[in-house]
């Protein structure tokens, strides 16, 4: 994933293109679905709420019905009660009048209710979706896409649609059925008159699905940068990139540079506001001048001889005409809404519909007692179809309780050769089997309970020691928590905090040193206790003496489990069952330490290598941020307290 310098001047753009979600494999480009093929595509995610949508109808209905009663009162007020003076029905109508109103706005608000609740809960599907996705997508996608890509998708794109999920879709279905009640109304009273009112309909439907386009083309675009804005804050203010901007002096270019991306989002939000905003104005204009037409149609009616209105009838039917303005205008307008919100759904689907390259067999094979036997039989590997594989030909055999140690240069394959056992890639070749099972047949469960892995990088939440420590294992005691802290050689030092094991980390650990965190990582394996161990260059980026005590937290968690390592520092692999030395990504030596310096070969010469540029000691550790612990044995300048037994 790009560091935060990807984005110190504009320039980068063109560089970092590459590895924006858009232009890669596992994000497909923008499809332009067919909209009835999408829109029945969204009207799925109402339908576990059917029942609740029904009686929403049932509310909007009724609603309508109502509200369209109250003019044909109006008419009766003013045609009988009032010139006949009969006061008891005038009483009578009036009554109804307000109870109409009444009962207008107790369905109005337990419409809302549910619309909102129904709204809500497809959101929710969407947001869980999308994640429960994105959890099962392998590790490349996550190396391709910027984080802030991703949580600009949940956040900003799911949270941009709550207005159509919760209300706009239950405005275009009451204000359709208030629409369709009035005209009937309209009808019921006066043809002629309904057929003036409405001959500008057409017209005013043919702007608004225009600027419903014209604002869909635009959101698009504004998600976008949203999610680049969004990338942007997430890199460049997390520890790491304070860190890197302050140090190289660059935090003022990456001030500029997200300036002139929030610039450009402006543009995109006054666009997107005020697109066809006049051609909206001047459609409400005409409908609020529509009484005024209608006045004017009726005296020229009258003027040519034609038939004539009752008062009664005329104000009845400019009421209903007025009450057809609200309803119509929301009805254009949650069109609009409609065509942007097509915008926000696409991406979503985007996201939904993305391939799962690794996934659980329909009847997966479930190990209850794995006792750790790793083969790679004639495993290839390539991370593009297209390219020169990274791993040829390896085949190996790990017995169980036995070590491997996988050595090479930069780029020769070993990360990926351990990548292939936990499943985070799959094989493109050959096959992976742990206790001669293929390791895709297995179901996840089993391969996660299995297999543990301690990396370079070591990820701690933003929680306590002993939150970060129950992610393996989240019904752990306080007992077994604190026995795999001893087993890690970190016990010590966490209860020499002021909170203990209630100790906040900090962002990404960054209140701990590199080996603490190393340690705390191991504690947190222990914790799982899997046969088989995979350590991806666990000690590389510590000094030699923090390494020594890693690497014996390391020796107490490999003890009795089948362990890969892959080392970068060959002083941590002389003792390996078997050593392995991987050549652009083939098998080039194989044998144990003293056989393969015998043989003199590529492994000797790494070591002589190691000799020649190894450093000196140094008393702190040059990975994290704090002194390690004094030492403490009497004898050995290197001892830790070791495990109770």
């Amino acid at each position: 994933m790009p560091g935060p310098a990807g984005f110190l001047n504009p320039s980068s753009t063109a560089r970092r293109s590459s590895l924006r979600p858009d232009n890669v494999d596992w994000t497909p480009p923008p499809k332009d679905e067919q909209q009835p093929v999408q829109l029945r595509r969204i009207l799925r995610l109402f339908r576990p709420y059917r029942g609740r949508l029904a009686v929403v109808g049932l509310l909007v209905a009724a609603a309508s019905l109502v509200s369209v009663a109250s003019p044909f009162l109006l008419r009766e007020v003013l045609d009988v009660a009032i010139p006949e003076r009969r006061t008891g029905l005038l009483s009578l109508l009036a009554l109804g009048m307000i109870v109409t109103a009444v009962m207008n706005s107790v369905f109005g608000v337990l419409q809302t209710l549910i619309s909102t609740t129904v709204g809500q809960r497809v959101m929710h599907d969407l947001r869980t979706g999308v994640y429960a996705k994105l959890q099962r997508m392998p590790l490349a996608f996550f190396t391709r896409t910027r984080t802030g890509e991703v949580q600009s998708r949940i956040a900003n794109d799911i949270g941009g649609m709550q207005a159509t999920v919760t209300s706009t879709a239950t405005s275009l279905v009451s204000n359709l059925t208030s629409v369709v009640a009035t005209v009937v109304a309209m009808i019921a009273l006066d043809w002629r008159l309904t057929v003036v009112s409405l001959l500008l309909l057409p017209l005013f439907v043919w702007v608004s699905r225009r600027v419903g386009n014209e604002r869909k083309r635009i959101t698009t675009k504004r998600q976008k940068q949203m999610a680049t804005m969004s990338a942007i804050v997430t890199e460049s203010l997390s520890v790491s990139g304070i860190l890197l901007g302050r140090t190289m002096g660059r935090a003022d270019s990456l001030t500029r540079n997200f300036t002139a991306e929030s610039e450009r989002l402006v543009d995109l939000e006054v666009r997107a506001n005020m697109a066809g905003r006049w051609r909206m104005a001047t459609i409400g204009i005409v409908m609020a001048a529509m009484p005024a037409l209608i006045y004017w149609a009726a005296g020229i009616v009258l003027q040519v001889g034609g038939p004539v209105f009752s008062i009664g009838t005329l104000v009845a039917f400019v009421s209903l005409q007025q009450g057809l303005l609200r309803p119509a205008t929301s009805l254009l307008t949650t069109g609009v809404q409609m065509q942007t919100s097509l915008a926000l759904f696409q991406r979503i689907f985007e996201y939904l519909d993305l391939p799962v390259a690794i996934t659980e067999p329909e009847k997966p094979v479930r190990l209850v007692r794995p006792r750790g036997e790793v083969r790679f039989e004639d495993v290839s590997f390539a991370y593009d179809p297209a390219a020169a594989p990274t791993l040829s030909g390896i085949g190996l055999t790990v017995p169980a309780g036995g070590s491997l140690a996988v050595v090479g240069p930069t780029g020769s394959g070993k990360s990926t050769l351990s990548y292939l056992v936990p499943r985070l890639y799959d094989v493109t070749g050959g096959r992976v089997t742990l206790d001669g099972v293929d390791v895709r047949e297995l179901d996840f469960d089993t391969l996660a309970r299995s297999v543990g892995v301690v990396s370079q990088e070591t990820y701690l939440f933003h929680a306590s020691v002993a939150e970060n420590l129950r992610f393996a294992k989240p019904e752990a005691t306080d007992e077994e928590i604190e026995r795999a802290a001893r087993a890690a050689q970190i016990h010590d030092h966490i209860a020499a905090l002021p909170e203990g094991y209630d100790t906040v980390v900090g962002e990404r650990g960054y209140r701990f040193s590199g080996g603490e965190k190393q340690r705390l990582a191991i504690a947190r394996t222990i914790l799982r206790d899997p046969p088989v161990l995979v350590l991806d260059e666990a000690t590389s980026a510590l000094d030699t003496r923090t390494e020594h005590a890693v690497q014996r937290a390391i020796d107490r968690l490999s003890a009795g489990r089948t362990t890969i390592t892959i080392a970068h520092r060959l002083s941590t692999v002389r003792d390996a069952d078997q050593i392995v030395v991987l050549d652009a990504g083939r098998i080039a030596e194989r044998g144990t330490h003293d056989e393969l310096l015998a043989a003199d070969g590529r492994y000797a010469a790494l070591v002589r290598r190691d000799a020649d540029t190894a450093p000196p000691e140094a008393p702190h550790d040059s990975a994290g941020t704090g002194p390690d612990p004094a030492p403490q044995g009497p004898g050995d300048p290197l001892a830790l307290p070791q495990p109770a037994p």
